[in-house]
């Protein structure tokens, strides 16, 4: 009996996912857009991305229809930001400081949209980078759906520490609710790749509605969906990638700390709880072979093992293989990353208990060298 159980309930955790994933859609084909990507505007919020904007902006260039206008907003970076983006041909803003209950994204993204005259806007973070025809399918997105359309890059997993990204790309979309075929609960949006008419995003109240929040684009949808404009969610696929947290496991670590306890607390309870079910499904595996092993090596009955040894070899076969069936549309992650899946859950959970607690307890987050104050009204 204990086996039946414990195979239903990791079957269950299963299909919640696949459920929550079954229309996981990639940008739509590109299609005649040209007149239309001349009024596109093009704003890059950045703070401190030397190394990163010169990959976003040659791909900006050699897109097969030309944009309106491109503008980097310098948002105080402390290395040669402004300089790079000049020397590709980029128009260069200075957000300076903040003002009082601004983020410093939500600011610069402000002072992009306000000094762009392009009838389209499209926000981008400056580690994203777009195919040749890429603009012509969020302009097809668009077309289809209007209001704000939303893209989670393909992520360009380079070296190993990056791989410990693996489970929060998947909650992300898990949790977002975004890709089921019901309309999502609550509106979500993943800030790497925003679409927009001016129209839509004036109607919306724009960033000043977001301005004190640290998931910008969440709270960004929600007020697109008080204003009556649809959501619409894609993932890259071949046509945009990102690389995220090139600068080693501090900036990881940092980065996901900024959102992840966040992110939990915005996402519906459904898509919420099926991603729970989901991790928690990970970690009764993860533990249950563990312990099958220490069992079988030592030849001693250990406590609070259950369920027969095969049970948990093949539970460990099904979890790692959706995940890697999960990742392959999400990133470039290596094969260990699914096959010893137990790796990065364990970075998942450390991260994500250091979220809580700079959450919770210290209200508040650091990032790009500022402290991200949660207490403040509206936070």
């Amino acid at each position: 009996m204990t086996d039946l159980v414990v195979a239903a309930l990791l079957l269950v955790a299963a299909a919640g996912a696949a459920w929550l994933l079954r229309d996981l859609r990639t940008l739509p084909a590109a299609g005649e857009h040209g007149a239309r990507a001349g009024s596109v505007s093009v704003v890059v919020p950045a703070r401190d991305e030397e190394a990163s904007l010169p990959a976003l902006l040659q791909s900006l260039r050699d897109l097969t229809v030309g944009v309106h206008e491109v503008v980097v907003v310098d948002d105080a970076s402390r290395d040669a930001t402004a300089a790079v983006a000049r020397a590709s041909s980029a128009t260069v803003l200075p957000a300076g400081d903040p003002p009082e209950g601004w983020t410093g994204k939500a600011w610069a993204c402000h002072v992009g949209a306000e000094a762009t005259s392009g009838d389209l806007l499209l926000f981008l973070d400056a580690d994203t980078r777009l195919s040749p025809d890429a603009l012509g399918g969020l302009l097809e997105a668009h077309d289809g759906y209007r209001g704000l359309v939303s893209v989670q890059p393909f992520h360009a997993v380079v070296r190993p520490y990056e791989q410990l990204s693996a489970y929060f790309n998947v909650v992300s979309v898990l949790a977002s609710g975004a890709f089921g075929r019901r309309p999502a609960a609550r509106p979500m949006a993943f800030g790497p790749c925003l679409l927009t008419s001016r129209a839509d995003y004036e109607r919306a109240g724009g960033h000043a509605a977001v301005r004190s929040e640290i998931l910008d684009d969440v709270r960004l949808a929600a007020a697109y969906e008080r204003a009556g404009l649809p959501v619409r969610c894609w993932v890259g696929g071949e046509s945009m990638r990102m690389r995220s947290y090139p600068g080693g496991i501090r900036q990881l670590a940092d980065g996901w700390t900024k959102n992840v306890a966040s992110g939990a607390a915005a996402a519906a309870p459904g898509p919420t709880l099926g991603a729970v079910g989901w991790i928690g499904a990970h970690h009764a595996v993860a533990v249950g072979v563990v312990l099958v092993l220490v069992q079988t090596l030592s030849g001693q009955d250990v406590p609070l093992t259950h369920g027969h040894p095969a049970l948990w070899l093949a539970a460990w076969a099904v979890v790692s293989w959706q995940l890697r069936s999960v990742l392959r549309s999400l990133g470039s992650f290596r094969w260990w990353t699914w096959l010893l899946f137990p790796v990065p859950l364990l970075a998942f959970d450390l991260i994500f208990a250091r979220s809580l607690g700079r959450t919770l307890v210290g209200r508040s987050v650091q990032w790009r060298g500022r402290e991200v104050r949660l207490d403040r009204d509206g936070a």
